[in-house]
């Protein structure tokens, strides 16, 4: 199985990967509840003559290889998608009100078939296994930990995992793969929940009422004093606080007021993420209290910071600059060897086995994608299918026939 037949064979799925990206992008799912996403995943797998299984509670596995003895490596797609309503204008939008593949999963799970595809048929000359992940609830940070949780690293034992993630808006045409050097590759994050409890009433009597979100806004603008005055400025940590809610009419002072974002940092040892908590929470029940409300913090649904092995990263990139030449890239001199801001929770998995995360372009501004993850109006360029497949299936390959 040599660069150029994976290439020729992926190019030849195009197609077929094509129509299961667009069904699933007319399907979005969220977190666990993947019904459709993971039995069209498993029907797929079925025709191709896997046997998948049920890891945690809404994975699936399958196994590929193990025909001949050696290590064994997993690769990764995540299924699900983000609770946005979709105006990308795209004939295959999403048919679900306030959901939407914004992030491309639909893109990862694809391409991801398309490598077990081509993997199954060259089973024999595989030398070890690879092992095939479909993981629910990424954007929630819950999905990898629970397919850990329930022996997605063992039975056979993980000695290398990768993954891909698309990226629009790039300067670079589709299908690049973009490859990042050893260490801190991507920011830890952890959601946070900020309650502010005051005493409604009507508009008209203000000083008969405790309006919480007058103290919510006093809150928010002094939490913006840890980032400035309190965290040294060599160091990355930032929250954003992405949701602000409170009452439901205009002439009517609401009881309650509430914020909702994300902490994302740097550190390995978590004391940026530990201070910011402590100060968060420090703040917001004293500008609280200075405006008579009682306030709650809550923290939640923590992954840590994507580590990408040093060893693996420096293959990914032989393997990827072997089968796309100059469509491969060392990503350390584009971002300085500097940690991007963004989150990932296959974090949890590269604190246990060697890992490494790498991009794929998948269109850019002079072609009309315009827009990048998580916006509603964005749009993930096809083309970029069989060129993530071929790079799944080639580095499994490849690592395995030099690890075996």
């Amino acid at each position: 199985m040599n660069k150029t037949e994976i290439l020729a064979r992926a190019r030849e799925l195009q197609p077929w990967l094509t129509d299961i990206r667009h069904d699933l992008h007319r399907h979005p799912e969220l977190g666990f509840d993947l019904s459709y996403t993971r039995e069209r995943v498993k029907r797929e797998l079925e025709e191709m003559g896997f046997s998948p299984q049920e890891c945690g509670k809404c994975g699936l596995v399958a196994l590929v290889g193990a025909k001949r003895p050696g290590k064994t490596i997993l690769l990764r797609a995540d299924m699900d998608a983000l609770p946005i309503c979709e105006e990308a204008d795209v004939d295959y939008a999403s048919e679900y009100e306030g959901r939407m593949h914004g992030c491309g999963h639909d893109m990862h799970t694809a391409m991801l078939l398309g490598a077990a595809r081509i993997l199954k048929e060259n089973e024999d000359q595989i030398a070890g296994t690879v092992k095939l992940v479909f993981q629910p609830a990424e954007e929630i940070f819950q999905g990898s930990e629970d397919m850990i949780a329930a022996g997605v690293l063992e039975n056979p034992k993980v000695d290398a995992a990768v993954m891909l993630h698309v990226v629009a808006g790039m300067p670079m045409p589709s299908g690049g793969i973009l490859v990042p050097g050893g260490g801190i590759s991507m920011a830890s994050c952890e959601q946070y929940h900020i309650t502010v409890k005051g005493k409604g009433g009507h508009g008209s009597m203000p000083h008969a009422s405790i309006d919480p979100i007058t103290a919510a806004a006093h809150i928010h603008l002094a939490l913006q004093e840890i980032n400035s005055r309190e965290i040294d400025g060599n160091e990355f940590g930032v929250f954003t606080t992405g949701k602000f809610q409170a009452g439901d009419a205009s002439n009517v002072i609401p009881d309650v007021a509430q914020m909702w974002g994300t902490i994302r940092t740097h550190d390995p040892e978590g004391k940026i993420n530990e201070q910011i908590k402590q100060r968060m929470t420090e703040i917001s029940k004293a500008v609280g209290s200075a405006f008579r409300c009682e306030t709650e913090v809550e923290f939640y649904d923590f992954c840590p910071s994507m580590v990408v092995d040093e060893e693996l990263s420096r293959d990914a990139l032989k393997y990827m600059t072997e089968l796309l030449e100059k469509g491969a890239m060392d990503m350390t001199p584009v971002t300085g060897g500097k940690p991007g801001g963004g989150s990932e929770d296959f974090a949890f998995v590269s604190h246990r086995v060697p890992t490494v995360g790498m991009f794929i372009t998948a269109g850019n501004s002079q072609e009309g994608y315009l827009y990048g993850q998580h916006n509603p109006k964005v749009k993930f360029d096809d083309r970029a299918l069989c060129c993530g497949s071929a790079a799944y299936a080639y580095m499994a390959e490849r690592w395995l026939e030099e690890h075996a």
